[in-house]
């Protein structure tokens, strides 16, 4: 049987080790645990105490990237798991009861996205959203949009956009593209402000060629996506000029069936999935079984946008080989993509007869290379999956 030495349940001669080991050590520790350790040990307290140990682990979370999904029974047992790329384990992020107070019994909550060490839910029977910070141990609710209020099912991943401060920082704005009144509009929240504002999109005219350079600091949100092309916003570090980007989509193929972001049934044979101004084409057969209903995965395709924003053009195919190693029948499929630092990262949850399978794959830009990240078992048997995002690592304050 495999197993896992955890210094924040195994503290016996712990302190006995040389003090940079034990820095080395909890260093490489996900942050739940090192907060947990933080109460086991006073010798080990000092150290994570210690403002030099805090800007080397905030520099090494700046680079990482987490996976996080919240799964739940009915109505019932939530929990909000956490993965890293540098990890073999998941870990569990406590926050049942910091929610408790806040949301009512029976309440059916949805994660929505993350950023730092703020995570948002929606509220689908009160229809509101609540920003929890499980280090911070704060929870609070976010007034109404603009929109009003808007039930779980009215939120899209790629619409989304929650931008944290520097580590430490108790502030945070969360972004969203939607039509309004037949137009691209921008929504943004202050929690400093604790408060809404809309800007109506312009019309992209002239050469915006620089939106689709790498390192650029151009965000984008989808308001809509079909067949034969999107339409997007696009800004920039600062949000008052967002401008609308209309790439057309040439690579559909023969497939007739086509789902965004979420596939379910057994006729779907093409999914889109975007995010970060990428889209993920995933095409599909059925399974070679008469007495199943199912698909599998036959290609996986990786979309970027023209250098002047007007196109969708094939940015790369994940290897044959690779889909093969990875993929396994399905009945239910959906996608998360995000982009940060050169790297493109895909991950694709499903479900296929009650059992869950979840695949995390990277591109990386300027290499050109496909890389798998294995991820163990998550025990979702039993549960319903209620939200996943991909997100920053969390800091130390």
């Amino acid at each position: 049987m495999e197993s896992h030495w955890n210094p924040a349940t195994s503290t016996v001669g712990f302190s006995l080790l040389p003090s940079e080991l034990i820095e080395y050590i909890i260093l490489n520790l996900a942050l739940p645990d090192i907060v947990r350790l933080k109460f086991a040990n006073r010798f080990v307290a000092s150290i994570i105490r210690d403002q030099s140990f805090v800007r080397k682990y905030n520099l090494n979370s700046s680079s990482t990237t987490c996976l996080f999904i919240y799964k739940k029974r009915w109505h019932r047992d939530s929990m909000l798991h956490g993965f890293t790329d540098r990890s073999d384990r998941w870990f569990e992020i406590p926050i049942v009861k910091l929610l408790n107070p806040i949301v009512p019994p029976g309440e059916d909550l949805y994660f929505l996205t993350a950023s730092g060490n703020y995570f948002l839910f929606a509220l689908n029977t009160s229809q509101e959203i609540i920003s929890v910070n499980p280090l911070a141990k704060t929870v609070k609710k976010i007034p109404p949009s603009p929109l009003g209020p808007r039930g779980t099912s009215s939120w899209r991943r790629s619409s989304m956009k929650l931008l944290t401060g520097p580590p430490g920082s108790s502030h945070f704005r969360f972004l969203f593209a939607e039509f309004h009144e037949n137009h691209p509009v921008l929504f943004e929240y202050d929690s400093e402000k604790n408060t809404w504002r809309f800007i109506e999109a312009r019309e992209n005219i002239g050469n915006l060629s620089r939106i689709n350079e790498r390192g650029s600091d151009f965000t984008f949100l989808s308001v809509l996506n079909g067949r034969s092309g999107s339409i997007l916003i696009g800004l920039g570090s600062r949000t008052d000029d967002p401008v609308i980007v209309r790439p057309r989509f040439d690579g559909g193929g023969e497939e007739q069936r086509l789902a965004v972001g979420f596939s379910w049934g057994n006729v779907i044979d093409r999914l889109h999935v975007y995010g970060d101004g990428n889209m993920m084409v995933l095409r599909s057969d059925g399974i070679d079984d008469v007495n199943k209903r199912g698909r599998i995965l036959k290609s996986v395709e990786l979309w970027g946008l023209s250098s002047n924003g007007m196109s969708w053009e094939l940015t790369s195919v994940v290897p044959r080989g690779l889909i093969e190693k990875v993929t396994k029948p399905y009945g239910v499929i959906m996608g998360c993509l995000k982009e940060r630092e050169g790297i493109i990262m895909v991950v694709l949850v499903s479900n296929f007869e009650g059992k869950w399978d979840i695949i995390w794959l990277c591109y990386d830009v300027m290499r050109e290379q496909w890389n798998w990240v294995p991820l163990p078992d998550c025990k979702m048997k039993g549960l319903n999956m209620a939200g996943i995002t991909i997100s920053s690592g969390l800091t130390l304050s």
